[in-house]
């Protein structure tokens, strides 16, 4: 393994239930991690870092062994794997949770092997920001440290979160999220104070209406890719964080233009999430498939 050419993601591997207008799916594989695996995996190497419990499929393990996911960090646990039931309505931008089992999860403390130590690029997926801060100061070095979180640690671990925003390089985050942690109404101002939390860049994804980026060299802003298909969105930002660090992983830099690129691979990689239930969609896409959706997004935003 080339560290210096793969990415570590820490997140949950979840079993997840989701309704939505055009069904329901019980028990199906997700959590942030997987996700992002799943777009990430495109672009280099992903070594996933989770836990999971007694009661999960071992066809989920062959899966994203068979999608070349590295999975010598996800370890078992002695007790239920963490299961997340949630239903969209109407325009489905928004989850309601009905239930929620942390499971394993609530006494989950990530190991990496001496390996995986090395490696320079690091996105921290939504989990509990003290164990995310646990694995970031088990890392040697890193040169790229991407960060999600939720409402959740916003509102119940704030002071953790914010030591944790002073050790990142970018920070993603949707808007709602963006609004409540800076306390600003506009997105602009929210993503600019978040800036001074520690994080060099600010991604806030807005959902149906794309994503803006945020540094003290250059703001971008990139629409969503129009679809008409919406079937589960669950995991689309996961999706889009995988593809983004996946592909300034790939190129070894980051500028103006890859960020821009990346970005532009993220929206693309989302749009097929949202196509169908769990990694249904994301675990058959191939980097032909999203570089032609790119490429058709970037003629949508061309003038």
């Amino acid at each position: 393994m080339r560290s210096f050419m793969s990415i570590i993601v820490l997140g949950t591997v979840a079993l997840d239930t989701v309704k939505t207008p055009f069904g329901i799916r019980k028990r199906m594989l997700g959590g942030s991690a997987a996700h992002f695996s799943m777009s990430c995996r495109l672009f280099t190497s992903v070594n996933l870092v989770a836990i999971i419990g007694e009661d999960f499929p071992a066809e989920h393990i062959d899966f994203l062994r068979r999608k070349g996911v590295i999975l010598t960090s996800l370890i078992k646990g002695n007790g239920r794997t963490f299961h997340w039931e949630g239903e969209y309505k109407g325009d489905l931008n928004t989850a309601l949770t009905l239930n929620t089992e942390l499971g394993v999860l609530s006494a989950f403390r990530p190991t990496v092997s001496e390996e995986q130590r090395k490696i320079k690029h690091i996105f921290l997926a939504n989990v509990d920001p003290d164990i995310q801060r646990h694995l970031l100061l088990r890392m040697r070095s890193p040169s790229l440290v991407g960060l999600d979180s939720m409402n959740y640690w916003i509102h119940h671990k704030l002071r953790p979160l914010k030591r944790l925003l002073k050790m990142v390089d970018i920070y993603v985050a949707n808007d709602q999220e963006a609004k409540s942690l800076s306390g600003e109404d506009n997105l602009i101002r929210a993503a600019r104070c978040l800036r001074f939390y520690g994080p060099k860049m600010v991604l806030v994804k807005k959902g149906e209406h794309g994503v803006l980026f945020c540094s003290d060299k250059f703001i971008f802003s990139i629409p969503a890719y129009p679809t008409e298909k919406v079937v589960d969105p669950t995991g689309a930002g996961d999706t889009f964080a995988g593809a983004f660090m996946g592909y300034l992983s790939q190129k070894g830099k980051i500028n103006a233009d890859t960020i821009r690129r990346a970005i532009a691979y993220g929206t693309a990689a989302a749009s097929f999430n949202i196509e169908d239930f769990g990694l249904k969609r994301t675990s058959r896409l191939t980097l032909k498939d999203l570089r032609g959706r790119m490429l058709r997004l970037r003629e949508c935003v061309l003038f």
